[in-house]
C-alpha cells in the first residue's frame, strides 16, 4: 500500500492568521506584561506602523512648585497699564524617544518535525515560536534595563538626573551574611529612592538565587491566578519574577523593581512578517523547508530617550555603543524621579 503524502510546514501554516496568532501566544506567556510592568501602547503601534527608527514623543512637564502671589484688589502707584503685570510662569516640555526593533529568525522542518505530529500542527508550531519569542522579549527588555541602569551610574548630561538616584546598593566588599545579602529592610530602602511614590512599585524581578534566599527567610507568599491555576509568587504584595537574565556576576546580584507601565510597548507588522521557504538542494537534494518569522517592537522605558545613533533594524540587546544595554544609548527625559516607576538594589550572596 502506498504511503500517504508527508504534511509540510507550508501545508499547515497559513501566514495571516499565523502572524497574529503568534504574536498573541507571546503577549500571553510572558510574565513581564501579565504584570504591567510592560504595557501594550496602541500609540506605539501606530509609530511602528509608520517609517524611521526612532520616534519622538513629546509631553508637557507638571507646573514647578514655584512660590504662588498673594492676591490684592490695590493698584501699583504709577501703574498705567501692562507694565505693572505680573510675568505669566512657563510650562515646561519633555521629549522621549523611543527606538524599532526589527529582529527574526528561521527554523528548518527537521527542528519542527515533532511538532507535525501534533494534532494540531499549525498550533503546536505557533506554540513553540511564542514560546522563542516571549524569552527574546524578555531579553530585550533585560537589556533596556541594564542601558537604563548603565545611564543612571553614569555622570549626567547636565541636570538630567542624580546619580544612582535609582538604585540601592548594599553588596559592600565581601559577603557578610545578614548584612550584603536580600533582605526586607534593603527592599524597602531600594523602594524608598521612590520616595514617597514607592507603592507604586508593584513588582520585583530577581534572580533565581536571590529568590532562594527569599524563600529560606520566608518572604514569599503565593497567590492565586484570575483562573485559580498558577500560583503567582509575592513579596510584601508585590508579584515577583523569576529569571536569571536578570544581571549577577561574582556573587553580586541585582533585584529590579518597577511600577505599572514602567515601560510601553509597541508591536509593528514587517512587510512579510512570515514565510515558508523551499530548500531543494537540503540534506544532499533531499529538501527541507525553512520557516521565516519576524517581528517589529518598540519597548520604551517611560521617562526616558534612546540618545544613540540606531543602526539599520534598531539596536542589538549588546552593552556597545548605540546597543541596547549601553549607557550612552539612554537619558532620562523626566524632570522626577518619582516619574521613573523603576528601582534596583544590588546585594551580595552567598
Amino acid at each position: 500500500m502506498a504511503a500517504g503524502p508527508i504534511t509540510q510546514i507550508a501545508d499547515v501554516v497559513v501566514p495571516e492568521t499565523f502572524t497574529p496568532y503568534v504574536q498573541q501566544m507571546t503577549e500571553q506567556k510572558a510574565r513581564l506584561i501579565q504584570s504591567g510592568a510592560i504595557v501594550r501602547d496602541a500609540a506605539m503601534d501606530g509609530l511602528l506602523a509608520g517609517g524611521g527608527l526612532t520616534f519622538d514623543t513629546p509631553s508637557f512637564r507638571d507646573l514647578d512648585d514655584d512660590e504662588d502671589r498673594v492676591s490684592t484688589d490695590g493698584v501699583p502707584a504709577g501703574y498705567t497699564g501692562g507694565t505693572a503685570d505680573p510675568d505669566p510662569l512657563k510650562i515646561g516640555t519633555s521629549d522621549e524617544i523611543s527606538v524599532r526593533l526589527s529582529r527574526n529568525n528561521s527554523w528548518a522542518s527537521s527542528d519542527l518535525a515533532s511538532a507535525l505530529a501534533g494534532k494540531d500542527p499549525a498550533e503546536a508550531i505557533a506554540d513553540r515560536i511564542a514560546y522563542y519569542w516571549t524569552r527574546r522579549l524578555q531579553a530585550a527588555f533585560v537589556a533596556t534595563m541594564k542601558g537604563i541602569f548603565a545611564d543612571n551610574a553614569a555622570a549626567p548630561a547636565g541636570a538630567e538626573h542624580v546619580i544612582n538616584d535609582m538604585t540601592h546598593d548594599i553588596k559592600g566588599g565581601a559577603f557578610v551574611d545578614g548584612v550584603t545579602n536580600f533582605s526586607a529592610e534593603a527592599f524597602l530602602d531600594a523602594a524608598l529612592t521612590m520616595g514617597d511614590s514607592q507603592e507604586g512599585l508593584t513588582m520585583a524581578m530577581v534572580h533565581s538565587v536571590v529568590y532562594n534566599r527569599m524563600q529560606k527567610n520566608n518572604l514569599i507568599d503565593f497567590i492565586p491566578d484570575a483562573r485559580g491555576e498558577i500560583m503567582i509568587p509575592t513579596f510584601l504584595g508585590r508579584e515577583v519574577i523569576v529569571d536569571d537574565g536578570v544581571p549577577f556576576n561574582a556573587g553580586v546580584f541585582e533585584t529590579w523593581m518597577f511600577g505599572p507601565g514602567a515601560v510601553r510597548m509597541g508591536a509593528g507588522a514587517p512587510k512579510v512578517p512570515t514565510e515558508v521557504e523551499r530548500k531543494p538542494g537540503a540534506g544532499n537534494g533531499g529538501g527541507a523547508e525553512v520557516l521565516h518569522n519576524r517581528v517589529e517592537w518598540a519597548l520604551h522605558p517611560v521617562g526616558h530617550k534612546y540618545a544613540g545613533t540606531a543602526p539599520k533594524g534598531g539596536p542589538s540587546n549588546a552593552a556597545t555603543a548605540n546597543n541596547l544595554a549601553h549607557a550612552g544609548s539612554w537619558q532620562r527625559a523626566f524632570p522626577e524621579r518619582k516619574q521613573i516607576k523603576i528601582a534596583r538594589l544590588i546585594t551580595r550572596e552567598a
